[in-house]
């Protein structure tokens, strides 16, 4: 039986995760976390029977605990709630599904307590990477990817031993606007970003694919997870996505994993891992495809892109105010508060801004989060 706690659960991810549980009698979920989505996460309590749940709101968390107490589960709160969903006894494979940087802690924690790590939350590595791999090494914890595309270059790499990488192919869709310009997104509505032509996903990570920052958030995360360098990593937009990532090894051999568009794949591949096992769905048809496309990556109408090497390559906490930046103006954008191209003149006016400090330990990163924020606040 593998046992797993859910952080996130009620988010895409999330819910897709309890979806290939119900699908494989022998996964059994022991916690689940959530923000605020109470009503949602008492159903999954009812139907999982996790032996604790958590809400980020207070509030919400203590109405919960009213509603669910002919159940027994354990009903907590807050960051410590966070961090005991990820750290719960009987767990082995903890689900970071969590959006944005409040996902280190728990993931920290999770890992000192000795759990396999199924990453969702990319935020964890783009900017403690240096902090969480060494740390997995040391505890002898596994970082299993569900990205799709890291998923994919993980899959590619099975077997291959110390066969020396070359370089990462990332494919990217290119999303709702590939093909535009700056002058035609000026006037991008919100309903128009969240519109993505192949996945299903959340708001926040929608709108972070409409303006290439997830692929370069993903570009940061796969320097960690693969040991590569960032120069190394090579965005390659695939429109159709139906290859979700290569590698290229020094002989010059291409390995490619495909499938259709779905992330229940990459994520039963997690859980189960190194077992594949039948999943309902959808197959690629090799008698109706046609043809796979390919195109190079926009660094000029898409600047986002362009900034997330640059900040990879500084290293330090520049990768933090690059995320931390995107993830106050996408909050903004969601809001209606700021218009759709300000989403990268932000990020790039507070990397400008900032005084890099090399090797940050957790709570400096935290602290860069914090001062980044009041810095965008302040000017916008």
């Amino acid at each position: 039986m593998r046992k797993i706690a859910v952080l996130g659960s009620t988010g895409s991810i999330g819910t897709q995760t309890l979806e290939v549980v119900r699908e494989n009698d022998d996964i059994q979920v022991t916690a689940l976390a959530a923000g605020s989505n109470a009503e949602l996460l008492e159903q999954q309590a009812r139907e999982f029977r996790p032996r604790l749940v958590s809400l980020q709101d207070e509030e919400k968390a203590k109405t919960l605990a009213v509603r669910l107490a002919d159940t027994g589960i354990r009903v907590l709160s807050g960051m410590d709630g966070l961090v005991a969903a990820a750290t719960e006894e009987t767990a082995q494979i903890v689900v970071t599904a969590v959006v944005g940087m409040i996902g280190i802690r728990p993931t920290v924690a999770a890992i000192e307590a000795g759990k396999d790590i199924a990453l969702a939350n990319k935020e964890t590595l783009v900017t403690a990477g240096h902090l969480i791999m060494p740390l997995a090494k040391e505890r002898g914890v596994r970082i299993l990817p569900v990205d799709s595309e890291h998923s994919a270059i993980f899959q590619c790499l099975n077997g291959e031993g110390q066969n020396r990488i070359d370089k990462i192919l990332l494919t990217a869709s290119g999303g709702p606007f590939r093909g535009r310009t700056r002058e035609e997104l000026k006037n991008v509505r919100l309903e128009d970003a969240l519109k993505h032509p192949n996945w299903s996903m959340g708001h926040k990570i929608t709108i972070d694919s409409s303006t290439m920052v997830n692929k370069g958030l993903e570009v940061m995360e796969a320097r960690w997870l693969f040991g590569v360098e960032i120069g190394d990593v090579q965005v390659v937009v695939q429109p159709q996505s139906i290859i979700h990532s290569m590698v290229q090894f020094e002989d010059g051999a291409v390995m490619a994993q495909l499938g259709t568009p779905d992330m229940k794949l990459p994520i039963q591949y997690a859980l189960l891992y190194p077992e594949r096992r039948f999943m309902p769905g959808k197959r690629l048809d090799f008698g109706t495809l046609r043809s796979i496309a390919f195109e190079a990556p926009d660094f000029v109408n898409f600047p986002g892109l362009a900034m997330a090497y640059e900040a990879g390559k500084a290293g330090g906490t520049m990768p933090t105010v690059f995320n931390a930046a995107n993830e106050w103006a996408v909050a903004a954008f969601l809001k209606r508060k700021i218009g759709y191209l300000q989403i990268t003149d932000i990020i790039g006016e507070a990397m400008a801004h900032h005084r890099k400090k090399e090797d940050p330990d957790l709570d400096e990163i935290l602290q860069t989060e914090t001062e980044t924020y009041s810095y965008i606040e302040d000017r916008w």
